[in-house]
């Protein structure tokens, strides 16, 4: 059976620059289905369904980096689903995950206008998940990463499940730009969450692909 076509994305005249996106985004027009960004001045809306590898590989970092977050008390982690806005450079989006440090809640890097019933993020997070997919490679690996590293985002975590080889690197915030920490033993230390982390892949018992998000902290595995 052939997949679905999905429905064109009319995007309105009016919706010109970053706060008419925004004006858009919140309302009942804006499409409920699909990837819609504003990305530096343009809009990129991608339909495509999500596939297994990133909606696995998402969920364990989700599982993992939350229950971290809550279990030492140190800030909130968010999952797909919240939108992050930064106006300094234009950027309308919503990545598959964020964290943010009490420390930068009580700064004014970020705010969430409406509290529990915010719809966004809005400022610089301490640290951004995306996950790379065929239709998101070029936005994750090269537009995002500049728009990132100009709104200040000390971490980007950029995992990519495709092909043989399971890539995961933590781009650290540098004077000129985003670089990849150095692994050891497949480990890489995030300055964000005081640990190191090690993605690892899998087959389970159905034959598809299972991934782990190992954390330890010094010498000692949690």
């Amino acid at each position: 059976m052939p997949s679905p076509v999905p429905d064109p994305v009319l995007i309105p005249k009016w919706v010109r620059d970053l706060a008419s996106f925004r004006r858009w985004a919140r309302s009942d027009d804006f499409p409920e289905r699909g990837r819609i960004a504003y990305l530096g001045g343009d809009i990129w809306v991608d339909m495509s369904m999500e596939r297994e590898a990133h909606n696995q590989v998402k969920s364990e970092f989700t599982i993992v980096l939350g229950a971290l977050a809550n279990q030492v008390g140190i800030g909130r982690f968010y999952g797909d689903g919240m939108r992050l806005t930064n106006a300094g450079v234009d950027l309308s989006s919503e990545p598959d995950g964020m964290f943010l440090s009490f420390g930068t809640f009580e700064s004014d890097r970020v705010q969430l206008t409406e509290g529990p019933d915010s719809l966004e993020v809005e400022g610089c997070p301490d640290m951004v998940l995306e996950v790379v997919s065929p239709s998101s490679e070029e936005k994750d690996t090269a537009i995002l990463r500049d728009l990132y590293w100009r709104a200040g985002v000390q971490e980007y975590w950029l995992v990519d499940p495709r092909g043989d080889i399971l890539a995961f690197d933590i781009l650290r915030h540098g004077a000129k730009g985003y670089t990849a920490v150095r692994k050891q033993g497949g480990w890489v230390k995030s300055a964000v969450f005081g640990r190191s982390f090690r993605l690892t892949r899998q087959v389970d018992r159905t034959g598809l692909p299972a991934y782990t998000l190992a954390v330890r902290q010094g010498g000692a595995r949690i």
